[in-house]
This record gives C-alpha cells, sequence and structure tokens, in this order.
C-alpha cells in the first residue's frame, strides 16, 4: 500500500524526469525525513553500525543510530554481534544510555525491565505486584514485547545492518567494485581505530551524501588538494558504480611525471603555499595500488576514505531536515610498524572537521542550504560527464550523485 506521505508529496512537489535535476524541496520539505526513516533507514539497505574491533569480547557494547532510530550493537555470548533498537518496549526510554560499554545484561534506568544481550525481555521489576496488588496482567508474554532486532553482517572487520527482510546480502547490494576496494584496504588485516570526532554539518544529510559522491569537487574547493598535487582531475583514476547506482568508488592515482597544466590560472593553485613541515606529505604506497585519495561509499550514509596513508570511516546521520552529525573514526592496522603508525598520526591532519583537505567540506552544504532557502522548486543541476548513473574513467562527472538520487527515488517513490 503506498505510503500516504509519498502520495501527497508526488502529488504537490513536482520532479523532472531523468537523473539531471533535483528540486531542492528534496532537501528542505519536513515529510522528507520522516518518509526516509520509513522506508530508506529501516527498508532494503545496509547501515553501517560499528567496527567489529569495537566490541571483541563477550557483552562488550556500542551504540549508534539507524537514521534517527537509536541502536545498540553487542557481541553475544556465543561470539556473534546483534544489534537491537534502544528502546524499552515499556516506555520507550533508551536502554542503554552510554556511548558503549561491557554489560552480562541491560536494565532500564526508568522501570528496571531487563533485557539479555540479544535484546529480549527477560524480567519486570514488580511484575507479580507487591502484596498481592498491582502488577502485570497474568496473561502478559514477555516474548511478544521487546525492541525490534536488525539482521547483521560483517564485511572486513565492518559491521552492518538493516530491519529489512527483503535486502539483499551485503556483497550483492553493495557490488563488486565496493567489495573490491573494501577488501584491499579493511580484507586480511584486523582494524584499529587510532582517533575519532565528530563534526556538526548545518545541512541535510543528503547534500553530505551528494559531496562524497561528487568526484571532481576536491581539485577545486580544497586548496591544498590541489597545490600539493595529491588530488588533480588530470591524474589517472576514475568512478566505479554498482548496478543499483547505490554504491560507488572513486579513485585518485599518484600522478606520473609529466608536468600538469591543467590547472594553471585557477584559484586552488598557489605556488606562495609552503609547508614548514613537508614530512606531512611523506606517504608509502602500503596497498601497492598507487592510490593517493580514494572514497569507498555504501548507501546510504557509510564513506571509507583513503588520502595517503589516512583510512577513515565517515558515517554521516540526520539530526533533522536541517543539520547532520559526521563521526569520523581514524583506522590503521593492528600490526602497523611504528614507523607507519606515526606517519599515520601526523596525517590525520590531512583530514578530519580542520583537515586541510577536507575541512571546506564542513561549511559547503550550509552555503547550499542558504542559496538555495528560497528556492524550493528550482533544482540543481546533475549534467557533468552525460545523464546516466554509471562508472566512468575519469572523475570529471557527477555520475555517483545521479546513482544516489536514482536509488533514493525508487526507494521513497518518488
Amino acid at each position: 500500500m503506498p505510503d500516504d506521505a509519498a502520495v501527497q508529496i508526488r502529488s504537490h512537489r513536482f520532479w523532472p524526469g531523468g537523473l539531471t535535476r533535483v528540486p531542492f524541496w528534496a532537501y528542505q520539505d519536513p515529510d522528507i525525513l520522516g518518509l526516509e526513516q520509513r522506508r530508506l533507514f529501516e527498508g532494503p539497505v545496509w547501515n553501517y553500525l560499528c567496527l567489529e574491533s569495537e566490541i571483541p569480547h563477550e557483552g562488550d557494547w556500542r551504540t549508534t543510530y539507524v537514521g534517527t532510530m537509536p541502536i545498540v550493537v553487542v557481541r553475544d555470548q556465543d561470539g556473534s554481534i546483534v544489534a537491537f533498537e534502544n528502546r524499552c518496549a515499556h516506555r520507550g526510554a533508551l536502554i542503554c544510555l552510554d556511548d558503549g560499554g561491557n554489560a552480562k545484561e541491560f536494565h532500564c534506568v526508568y522501570h528496571a525491565w531487563r533485557y539479555d544481550l540479544r535484546g529480549n525481555l527477560r524480567s519486570i521489576a514488580f511484575q507479580r505486584g507487591v502484596n498481592g496488588k498491582g502488577g502485570m496482567p497474568a496473561d502478559f508474554r514477555m516474548a511478544d514485547h521487546g525492541p525490534r532486532k536488525l539482521r547483521t553482517s560483517v564485511l572486513f572487520g565492518i559491521v552492518f545492518g538493516t530491519l529489512s527482510d527483503a535486502t539483499p546480502d551485503i556483497e550483492t547490494f553493495a557490488g563488486p567494485e565496493v567489495i573490491d576496494r573494501l577488501q584491499t584496504a579493511a580484507g586480511g588485516r584486523k582494524l584499529e581505530i587510532i582517533g575519532r570526532f565528530t563534526e556538526v554539518l548545518p545541512n541535510n544529510w543528503k547534500l553530505y551524501a551528494e559531496n562524497v559522491r561528487d568526484t571532481y569537487h576536491a581539485s577545486l574547493l580544497h586548496l591544498f588538494f590541489a597545490t600539493f598535487k595529491l588530488n588533480r582531475l588530470s591524474q589517472g583514476g576514475g568512478t566505479q558504480i554498482n548496478d543499483t547506482g547505490s554504491c560507488h568508488v572513486s579513485t585518485t592515482l599518484a600522478p606520473d611525471q609529466a608536468v600538469d597544466h591543467a590547472y594553471n590560472g585557477m584559484r586552488s593553485v598557489d605556488d606562495d603555499f609552503r609547508l614548514n613541515d613537508p614530512s606531512l606529505l611523506d606517504a608509502v604506497d602500503e596497498h601497492g595500488d598507487r592510490v593517493r585519495q580514494q572514497i569507498i561509499s555504501v548507501f546510504p550514509t557509510f564513506v571509507m576514505q583513503r588520502t595517503q596513508n589516512v583510512m577513515a570511516v565517515r558515517h554521516f546521520l540526520p539530526r533533522g531536515s536541517d543539520t547532520t552529525d559526521l563521526h569520523w573514526i581514524f583506522l590503521g592496522y593492528a600490526d602497523d610498524t611504528q614507523e607507519l603508525r606515526k606517519r599515520r598520526l601526523r596525517q590525520l591532519n590531512l583530514a578530519g572537521p580542520a583537515g586541510y583537505v577536507s575541512m571546506e567540506d564542513g561549511c559547503i552544504g550550509g552555503f547550499v542550504e542558504r542559496g538555495a532557502a528560497a528556492a524550493r522548486d528550482q533544482t540543481s543541476i546533475l549534467e557533468m560527464g552525460g545523464a546516466e548513473a554509471k562508472g566512468q574513467d575519469t572523475r570529471a562527472t557527477e555520475a555517483a550523485i545521479r546513482g544516489f538520487w536514482q536509488f533514493w527515488r525508487g526507494l521513497l517513490d518518488i
């Protein structure tokens, strides 16, 4: 049965045909976020939950979100990873209040309803009443009540979850391009967190989803990238997109020895810029693939970044129609040499909220929000690189953004 909100939006809002136009009401309409929660975040997608290394032992748990739904991710007694809604079945209070910890079981602080590690309701305080008075009805069955459970899947030490039985396995959902690049970055070695930040973005979450799929803005917006020749479109690389358009990989390779004239005269190149410590750019080709910059996305809100020897998960979550929490989770390998770990920590200055190559992303979405504030029925233009959502051997394209909207519209039926 069609969702009433989707029918209302379709009847009152126009969306041009094809994939090259996006109306600004899609970011601004307050009804959209509720529809996204029901049909997208709780729909047939794989949401990033945490890293397996964050919950290594029995009873270890982390909290996160699927869209706006709070979630608990737990290592169960049998070693498996389970996830359930962080909501007491009684009156809806959070079950877990902190970011993480270790527990043998969970208790809601409000009325002490008790849950096991799988989120099953196990006991109720004063269930039989007090002195024969009050209590729950005799026919109340605890097995019939509890938070919603997620299916979980672990891919190269990365934990994903879904609330939908219709979601295909994670390998099929992401596609071979993404799986291959994730395996290079995370397969066969234990990931270890070496730092984290949370950044609040003044924009709708979809503007950041576009930003990470915008494969050609980096060498224009980010002064540092082009100045120090870390990311120029004249370098090798390209864009790979899965069949549904939902997930993508963009790659920038190390430049060859040819002189690069493509950026002469552009704002993002200034010979007056110098580094007092050039070792910041001292990178090693640790994977043997010449990658200088790589962005891997899994719809809806997971990104894995490689910049020089910096690796990071970027997990972005809606906090309203015009606010997004961006969680930066910086990674190394458990078997890093001391020298490589120092290099990673030094190069953390490249990424993150104040990173030399990423700080502009923290404000650009807000610039769009402000610029389009009175343009609800106007559209953005996504014609760079054509009109399709297919991979190309260039990053001078908006194909991955078109793929995002193609998949988004299919899920929301808009």
